[in-house]
């Protein structure tokens, strides 16, 4: 156990750790969410990730993803494996340089026990939605997050026993209305604690935490 783990078994103990520890997160898209969730998951005591996106990162991403400038042009999987083995270096990434399509998603996450959806674009979150609403996975995704203020906005709605969206669900990217990094991490942060307040716990389903501001 390295000193990281050390800090964090003091605040969840051990057993807790242990059974975060075993638990597969697949993540679907590198980029604000992604990246920041799996920083959140990360600091929480998930260790085994499997984490796939095909793009390479640009300047225009430094706002807001978890990168480096000296990491401009390196594929995000990559780079997003070193900066969180820097947080804890006994973490499992699978690094997947991939696009992820209808045709492959299920396949990709059939391993998995949650998934989280982290794209930009509209049809892809769609295709994600369809992918695993239904798949018994515990699912997460994120609809309406760009722009600042009103961040008591982005808010968790609860649509089956383990499929949630995280958003406002007005405020998708555009000229005018562009990611910034407090609502993005803000949905980002969501998206880790729904994973984490469903398998902290040893009975799920009776002790899942929902909390305030899930619909």
């Amino acid at each position: 156990m390295n000193e990281f783990e050390k800090g964090l078994m003091s605040y969840l103990g051990k057993e807790r750790l242990q059974r975060l520890s075993k638990v597969k997160v697949g993540i679907a898209g590198a980029g604000g969410l992604g990246s920041n969730c799996a920083l959140h998951l990360v600091r929480s005591g998930f260790k085994y990730f499997k984490i796939v996106d095909f793009d390479l990162v640009e300047s225009s991403n430094l706002n807001r993803q978890f990168f480096f400038m000296d990491q401009l042009g390196y594929p995000k999987v990559l780079a997003l494996k070193e900066n969180l083995s820097r947080i804890n270096p006994d973490i499992r990434i699978e690094a997947i340089q991939q696009r992820v399509d209808k045709n492959n998603a299920r396949m990709l996450f059939d391993d998995c026990d949650a998934v989280v959806e982290a794209f930009d674009k509209v049809e892809c979150k769609i295709m994600m939605v369809e992918s695993f609403s239904s798949s018994g996975k515990f699912f997460v995704c994120a609809s309406g997050l760009a722009g600042w203020g009103n961040s008591d906005e982005i808010r968790i709605r609860q649509m089956n026993d383990k499929f949630y969206i995280i958003g406002d669900f007005v405020n998708e990217v555009t000229e005018g209305v562009p990611p910034i990094s407090p609502r993005v991490n803000i949905a980002a942060a969501k998206q880790a604690d729904l994973i984490l307040s469903y398998f902290i716990n040893d009975d799920r389903d009776s002790n899942f935490r929902r909390g305030d501001g899930v619909g």
